[in-house]
């Protein structure tokens, strides 16, 4: 099955008109495309576009994070950075995009502790092996402790820094079939990582931070396709995000801290390299830098000024099944267990227990790193699926019509009106009516002028501006423009560049429903010549709301 995804750039204009800013029909503007290596200065569109120029001085996303109002580092938190809104709508956007893959990947989304017993953590064998880089939880006196009536009181607690012992519970709460496998855990709850001070940078090494951390337990003979659909789904989404290339690199057995034989280790090293090879993708041995329960597969990014950053990883492990002594129930069981297939019918008559084994993964790995490696990679030009600023809604006056008119516009858009007369419950939001997508408005109606409505929503980089005035109410549109959305490739443009079309058609008397609406030849032949040459990027067009509405949603339904 061929699976369509969506990539992203983003175009800057120099100065505009404002007075030509905005048409009931469709028009261009008189701007032209400009580069796009303008973040440091925030793309504000200005009198003078020689203001803009353009700076090869590498990026940094601390600053850009707080430019852009994304989120910011406290003293009483190291190592824990703090999302604002806008940090926190492409924090959720990411999570939400997996999430959706996870349907298709048949991933299993639960919710874990973020604190254990240090009898979980000694069974799994981190109390030995990375107690220096954990959290212990002391309790506090209570009259049940003085008393001695707690039970287990005096042992104590840690802060999860991986779940992988969690998933081990779940695996081991019921009785499990050979028919069940692969099973595959998803869980995004917080992690928490004793990083020394002097280690601690920004998003990139923090204390506490959000995995994608997904758990595959599957038969011995399930493992190289295992990993082939995990190489299948970083690909998939590092291509989405547009951090290509990146290293593929295999880590083997630590020198020292490891479990397991090195028997087990080298015959998990051996299934790595296979999977590897089979990949076609170009990869390196790093020795030594293993986790201390199985070899893994790391994916590295480099950042503006070249350091490296691992993201993703896929890890083999024989080791945390044999320490919560797994088990599923299968056929010949001595064959199952080496990964071979049995057809003799007299040992497929006896069944007996097999020990899982278990494949770590993360796809993003760090919420927090990745998002570091894209602020600086977007400069402030996020795609329109992930930018924090969507749609401005900006009104050219403060009557009341005006700004009940925005209002009602907002609440199509984002699914909370449905039609002119009828509302969604005002608290509840409808899947069927929001589509499953959740899209930022914000209304500029505060009492400065529309120039400077224009500008702000500009530097804060909004994908689509909206003008609402009184002759918009009277059509009963929007005036649309759409110049802020990003394009680079033939999805984008195609939904972008039917628009002054239809609506045009529109104009022409073919009022019906946007998902009816066919640019078969005929109907185009009226508005050609008006638009014709006007670039994608730079068409202002008139939509009734529903049609805006639905537009977004073709923006948004699809990332590549």
């Amino acid at each position: 099955m061929k699976r369509c995804l969506r990539s992203h750039s983003r175009i800057l204009c120099r100065g505009h008109n404002i007075n030509k800013l905005f048409h009931i029909k469709a028009k261009s503007l008189n701007s032209e495309p400009k580069n796009q290596n303008l973040a440091p200065q925030q793309g504000i569109t200005t009198k003078n576009s020689n203001q803009l120029v353009n700076s090869n001085h590498p990026v940094d996303y601390r600053e850009l994070g707080l430019q852009q109002e994304l989120f910011f580092l406290s003293k009483f938190s190291p190592g824990s950075p703090i999302f604002l809104p806008n940090g926190a709508r492409i924090f959720n956007k990411l999570v939400e995009f997996l999430r959706t893959q996870y349907e298709y990947y048949e991933f299993q989304e639960v919710i874990s502790p973020i604190m254990y017993k240090s009898s979980l953590w000694k069974t799994s064998g981190h109390w030995e092996n990375y107690a220096n880089d954990m959290y212990a939880v002391v309790q506090r006196d209570s009259p049940e402790t003085r008393n001695g009536e707690q039970e287990n009181q005096n042992e104590d607690y840690g802060l999860k820094p991986m779940n992988c012992p969690g998933h081990c519970l779940i695996f081991a709460s019921k009785a499990r079939s050979y028919r069940d496998l692969p099973l595959r855990y998803a869980d995004f709850s917080p992690l928490h990582r004793n990083e020394v001070t002097g280690a601690l940078s920004g998003l990139t090494r923090v204390r506490c931070f959000h995995q994608d951390d997904g758990h595959i337990f599957c038969r011995p003979s399930q493992i190289k396709e295992e990993i082939r659909k995990s190489l299948e789904f970083i690909n998939l989404t590092y291509r989405v995000l547009g951090l290509e290339p990146y290293r593929l690199v295999l880590s083997t057995r630590p020198r020292k801290k490891y479990i397991g034989s090195v028997e087990e280790w080298e015959y998990a090293e051996a299934a790595l390299v296979e999977s590897l090879k089979e990949s076609g993708s170009s990869w390196t041995i790093n020795e030594g830098d293993g986790a201390f329960y199985g070899p893994k597969i790391d994916i590295i990014h480099k950042d503006t000024v070249g350091r490296d950053h691992q993201t993703a990883t896929i890890q083999l492990d024989f080791q945390l099944p044999q320490r919560f002594k797994l088990h599923y129930q299968a056929p010949a069981p001595e064959i199952e267990q080496s990964g071979q297939t049995c057809n003799d019918q007299n040992l497929l008559s006896i069944e007996g227990p097999v020990t899982p084994i278990l494949i770590h993964r993360a796809v993003l790995g760090s919420v927090e790193r990745i998002m570091a490696l894209l602020i600086e990679k977007y400069n402030g030009l996020w795609p329109f699926w992930l930018n924090p600023c969507q749609i401005a809604i900006i009104t050219v006056n403060d009557s009341p019509a005006v700004l009940e008119y925005a209002r009602q516009a907002k609440n199509i858009i984002q699914g909370f009106q449905v039609s002119d007369s009828k509302l969604a419950e005002r608290h509840i939001r409808r899947g069927s009516e929001s589509g499953g997508i959740n899209i930022n408005v914000k209304i500029f109606d505060k009492a400065t002028s529309v120039n400077h409505k224009i500008a702000s929503a500009k530097r804060q980089r909004y994908g689509i501006i909206v003008l609402v005035g009184p002759k918009d109410i009277e059509s009963q549109t929007l005036s649309v423009d759409f110049s802020g959305i990003p394009s680079r490739n033939q999805y984008t443009d195609e939904i972008l560049k039917s628009i002054p079309l239809k609506a045009k058609c529109h104009v022409h008397g073919r009022n019906i429903k946007w998902e009816e609406l066919e640019c078969s030849l005929e109907n185009i032949k009226p508005c050609i010549q008006d638009i014709k040459g006007m670039p994608r990027e730079r068409a202002q067009v008139a939509l009734p709301a529903e049609w805006l509405r639905s537009v977004v949603h073709e923006l948004l339904n699809v990332y590549s």
